[in-house]
């Protein structure tokens, strides 16, 4: 499947794989932003871009970025039908601030395919060993 990718901006870059077989693309700040702790920021990827009906762009934490620096990513659904810039919802969740420079790897993008299911409305569900055990229901 192609990923066709139109650049908005001179400070653009297109999505890569850094490795053969990774299942993410970096995608790559276009400025420079300090985060204060509990700040969330909106970057702008300076790209639009197109793939098929039938997949869904899924935008995902860097793990380096998670552990050391304490960044993660909101709000990562890009639904195939979608054709305006790209942009990451990124929050800091430290404690101190954190700088990301223009070019930095700042999340990647998963396309994966979508499976639509047709919601029924009933009046019981199908018993389960499990039940409503949820949040730690199995133990630590």
């Amino acid at each position: 499947m192609q990923f066709k990718v139109k650049l908005l901006s001179p400070d653009a870059k297109a999505p890569a794989y850094a490795h053969d077989g990774d299942a993410g693309m970096d995608v790559y700040s276009c400025e420079d932003y300090t985060f204060q702790p509990g700040e969330r920021h909106l970057f702008k990827l300076g790209f639009s871009a197109a793939f098929d009906v039938g997949y869904v762009c899924l935008v995902w934490d860097r793990s380096g970025l998670a552990a050391k620096q304490g960044l993660t990513n909101l709000a990562g659904v890009i639904d195939a039908s979608y054709r305006g810039e790209y942009g990451i919802v990124t929050l800091n969740t430290s404690q101190e601030p954190v700088s990301l420079k223009k070019g930095d790897r700042i999340a990647q993008l998963l396309i994966q395919p979508v499976l639509r299911v047709d919601v029924q409305v009933v009046e019981e569900l199908t018993d389960t060993s499990r039940q409503d055990g949820g949040f730690g229901s199995t133990g630590k």
